[in-house]
């Protein structure tokens, strides 16, 4: 059993949840994380690059990052994890990799981040769908597909 059910399995947490948790062994999370005051310095190849490195090498801790979308300010991602991924360490590390690649002096990541279980096929492609249009919905590009910080590591599927 994975590390963060075992709060639900002891009775700490709502009952709905671990029935939610416990019917994904591998729960695929649409993630979501800001830079501190929104500041637009992440829509940039060496960013970009960075972040293809960082979840390509994932794949060999079998973590899979699926679409995503840089934007100027946030980062919109798809990632599915193992038996003992743990979501707010991995989001943690991304963030550490990316620092480390941001022309700002000391770039700082707003708190926290925020996480959906995707639950059905529907939603995936409905929270996909969203994200994709982003860059359009900003005007930075007249089509979804003209924004270069974008892409697919790892093909996942949910039904």
């Amino acid at each position: 059993m994975k590390k963060h059910f075992l709060a639900f399995a002891m009775g700490s947490g709502p009952s709905r949840l671990y029935e939610l948790f416990a019917s994904y062994a591998t729960p695929l999370y649409f993630v979501t994380f800001n830079v501190y005051q929104r500041h637009r310095i992440l829509a940039n190849d060496v960013t970009h690059s960075a972040f293809v490195s960082f979840a390509q090498a994932a794949a060999d801790r079998n973590i899979a990052v699926g679409r995503y979308v840089i934007m100027p300010d946030h980062i919109h991602l798809f990632v599915q994890g193992g038996e003992e991924f743990l979501l707010s360490n991995w989001v943690g590390l991304l963030k550490q990799a990316l620092s480390k690649t941001l022309l700002a002096a000391k770039p700082h990541w707003q708190t926290g981040f925020f996480d959906h279980v995707i639950r059905h096929e529907e939603s995936y492609a409905e929270k996909w769908e969203y994200v994709w249009q982003n860059p359009v919905r900003a005007n930075l590009v007249n089509e979804a597909a003209e924004w270069p910080y974008q892409g697919e590591i790892a093909k996942i599927d949910r039904v």
